[in-house]
């Protein structure tokens, strides 16, 4: 069917500028741990996240809105912020009613690069929200960018890996001719019985878990799932679609 919606993926942000961003739904996807952060924040009650690109402007912002300003530079928690990029953080009894602040390496720079590109249907899809982003793809009926965060612009398998469960699941409502989802796809099928084990290999892990010792981090990034809700990009907010 030619008159289906296309589905591409951007395995960096350093090619986003690549794809045409109007009229689709960009996800931005950023495993470890951005995305799988907003996940777990909105599932646990979070009022409301605000992504924003750099630590002063998180502070700043955090004070206006009697928030709690959060984020990292570089794997650890950056200066000046008083909580971290963690899943693990943001339990109900923390964040419940709260307005997170949020800055990251990837995850939110890829964000406002993406509505800088004209996007105007912006989403956030890691492995705990994998279900609802997917229905909500295939309801759009939208074309899809599926755009992984990587680290500092360089490649990264586990954004590429999420890329390719939503492919998996979605593949039959779109029309994809893209060599980035394929590979995307075929990865996700060869590993899928064991991300955890697979993650091992990365270098995003090893930076994480080696350096900081975020284990517990990882598994809950990798789990279908367990934080299913849809962060919906609106006027500067990423809010949770009810």
């Amino acid at each position: 069917m030619s008159n289906q919606p296309t589905l591409y993926t951007s395995l960096s942000p350093a090619l986003i500028h690549l794809y045409d961003l109007n009229n689709a739904v960009v996800v931005v996807i950023d495993v470890f741990r951005a995305t799988s952060t907003i996940a777990a924040a909105l599932y646990n009650g979070a009022q409301y996240i605000i992504p924003v690109d750099s630590v002063p402007r998180a502070i700043e912002i955090s004070k206006s809105v009697k928030g709690i300003a959060a984020g990292e530079r570089d794997g650890k928690l950056a200066d000046g912020l008083s909580h971290g990029n963690s899943p693990m953080e943001y339990k109900r009894d923390f964040i419940e009613d709260q307005v997170l602040v949020l800055t990251t390496t990837n995850g939110t720079r890829l964000l406002h690069m993406a509505l800088e590109q004209g996007a105007d249907d912006i989403i956030t899809g890691s492995f705990p929200n994998l279900s609802s982003v997917c229905n909500y793809l295939i309801a759009q009926g939208k074309n899809v960018i599926l755009a992984c965060a990587g680290w500092k612009d360089k490649f990264n398998l586990e954004d590429t890996l999420f890329a390719g469960a939503v492919i998996s699941r979605v593949k039959a409502h779109f029309s994809i001719h893209c060599d980035s989802s394929f590979m995307a796809e075929y990865m996700y099928a060869q590993n899928k019985q064991d991300l955890l084990g697979f993650a091992k290999q990365l270098t995003h892990y090893h930076r994480l878990v080696d350096r900081f010792g975020y284990i517990d981090d990882i598994a809950f990034c990798l789990q279908e799932d367990v934080a299913d809700v849809l962060p919906l990009y609106r006027e500067g907010r990423l809010i949770r679609q009810e």
